[in-house]
């Protein structure tokens, strides 16, 4: 899903105030990890994933193939910390803006 800038806007604003709820430790990017990530937003939608022990360039990769891997939009990425966000197709709770 791609998000314009103002959506991503909003959906920070949502997140400013969430705690992580996935840490990416030294094993890196793992296969449970990504089950974890995938049911975490289908239960909130929109989350903050912490990654630890890992260069920002390897950083930002973990965290756009945790995005792929989840089908799920990188909102934001800020030193450690990154916001997911996919939209539940059934119930979803965000409202985000039109482009």
């Amino acid at each position: 899903m791609e998000l314009s800038e103002r959506q991503r806007r909003y959906l920070r604003g949502l997140a400013h105030s969430l705690k992580p709820v996935i840490h990416i430790g030294a094993a890196g990017l793992t296969e449970a990890v990504a089950k974890e990530t995938s049911r975490a937003l289908h239960d909130h939608e929109l989350i903050k994933v912490k990654v630890r022990g890992a260069e920002r360039e390897e950083r930002d990769a973990i965290l756009e193939e945790l995005a792929r891997r989840t089908e799920s939009s990188l909102v934001h990425r800020i030193g450690h910390v990154a916001v997911l966000y996919r939209p539940r197709p059934d119930l979803s709770r965000i409202v985000i803006p039109d482009a």
